[in-house]
This record gives C-alpha cells, structure tokens and sequence, in this order.
C-alpha cells in the first residue's frame, strides 16, 4: 500500500513540474519583457523574423536583440523544396525594437534559376522579392550535396547564410547557375594529347 502511494505522490510531483515548466516557457515565448544592454560591437536594436517553408511546412521564429549595423540586412533564398525569409527591422535609440518586423516581398520578380531534386539540378524555379541572383552552394559535410536556386544580392555576399562548410557561388543573369560545361578548348587539347601518345 505504501508503494502505491509513494508511486502516485512521485506522479503527481512530476507532472505538476511539467506543467509549471511549459507555463513559464510558453510566457516567455509571449511576452518579451526583457531588456538587454548592448556591447559596443553590437550597436543596434533589432526585431527580426526568420521564415522557412521545406516542403509547404513552415517554421517561424522571431527574436528581439542588440546587433551589428552589418547585420540590418533582409535577405531570401528560394530553391526547390525549401525557402527562407529573413526579415528585419533596426533603429538606434534605448528600447526601439518592440515592433514586430516586417513581412517580405514573396512576390514572384519574373527571374529564374536552376534548383536541384533527387533526379538532379536540371529543373527551374522562379525567384521572388528581391532575390536577384543565382546561386549554387557545395556543401561538403556531414555528406556532399549541391543546392541551387535563387537569392537575394546580401545573401550572396554573406555565404555564412547558407552554413559555416558551404561554398557558395553566386551569378546575376537568367539561369546562370546551370552545371559548367567543358570547353571547346579544353576538349581540344585533350583529343590532341591522346592521338600524340597514340603516335609515338
């Protein structure tokens, strides 16, 4: 009998510290009544808002934090299943930043870039807003995998978006993230060393 009280107290213990934890996690996630003193190398206010949709799901996170004037920058990238969003919003003076930021432009810009499915990166895929560029990113780890699409002219600059092993390569024209072709050039001196070692 006493085990089975001793059980349900311990049940009833935990479950009651469950439930007060999610309540002060879910109050958090509400109300962001915090404040935060800036360093010196961060010196703005910032609300941001990071979007992505993989496969028509999406996940959002919002966040209220000190950062460098060379991160105020809004950025996407579209590339077949997957597309991310970022927004934000700054300003310079105590306590500004309690203004949700701003949705972005998805609107369809009339670009197209080449993006990549399990058959290869032959498919296209149209970019939005203010993705005015093509890239291709090689990413070696944990496994290599190649991802094309569009993007936005920051995003490009600031490779660091895409993940700390990745190479990225970025274009502005129309599709011109296709897979490099081989030279003529090249394709000609390779014919003209094998018909020499053919010869002698």
């Amino acid at each position: 009998m006493h085990l089975h009280v001793s059980i349900a107290l311990l049940f009833i213990h935990l479950t009651e510290g469950f439930s007060q934890d999610y309540s002060e996690y879910y109050e958090l996630e509400l109300t962001c009544n915090k404040t935060l003193k800036c360093n010196d190398e961060e010196s703005r206010c910032a609300s941001s808002r990071r979007v992505e949709y993989i496969a028509g799901v999406k996940h959002e996170t919002i966040k209220e934090e000190c950062v460098r004037a060379s991160e105020c920058n809004s950025w996407s990238i579209t590339a077949s299943p997957k597309r991310i969003e970022y927004s934000v919003q700054c300003c310079d003076t105590d306590m500004c930043n309690d203004s949700p930021a701003p949705d972005l432009n998805s609107q369809p810009n009339g670009k197209k870039c080449y993006s990549c499915n399990w058959e290869g990166c032959s498919q296209t895929v149209g970019c939005m807003g203010n993705e005015n560029h093509c890239f291709t990113e090689n990413n070696h780890f944990p496994h290599s995998s190649v991802m094309k699409g569009c993007a936005s002219e920051f995003a490009c600059e600031s490779s660091g978006m895409f993940g700390p092993s990745a190479k990225v390569t970025c274009c502005e024209g129309n599709l011109c993230n296709a897979v490099e072709r081989v030279s003529q050039s090249f394709l000609f001196l390779c014919c003209s060393l094998i018909f020499y070692f053919l010869l002698n």
